[in-house]
C-alpha cells in the first residue's frame, strides 16, 4: 500500500524545512520561525524555478503552519 497524500505531504514539508533551516545554519543565521517563514515565502514566490505541485502544496502549508499565511 502506497503512502497518503497526506503522509506524503507531511515529508515534503520537512524536507522543505530542513533544507531551509540547513542554508540558514550556513549563512549565519539563527533559525527562527519567522525568518523560516519568509525564506519559504521566497522561495514560493520566485517563478523562474519550476517545482513540483507537491512542493509547491507543502511549501504553503509550512507558510502557514507558521502563522504567516502565504
Amino acid at each position: 500500500m502506497g503512502k497518503s497524500k497526506d503522509a506524503e505531504l507531511y515529508e515534503e514539508m520537512c524536507r522543505v524545512v530542513g533544507k531551509v533551516v540547513l542554508e540558514m545554519r550556513d549563512l549565519g543565521q539563527e533559525p527562527k520561525h519567522i525568518v523560516i517563514a519568509g525564506m519559504v515565502r521566497t522561495m514560493l514566490a520566485n517563478q523562474k524555478v519550476q517545482r513540483a505541485e507537491l512542493t509547491r502544496q507543502a511549501m504553503a502549508e509550512v507558510i502557514k503552519a507558521l502563522g504567516y499565511d502565504a
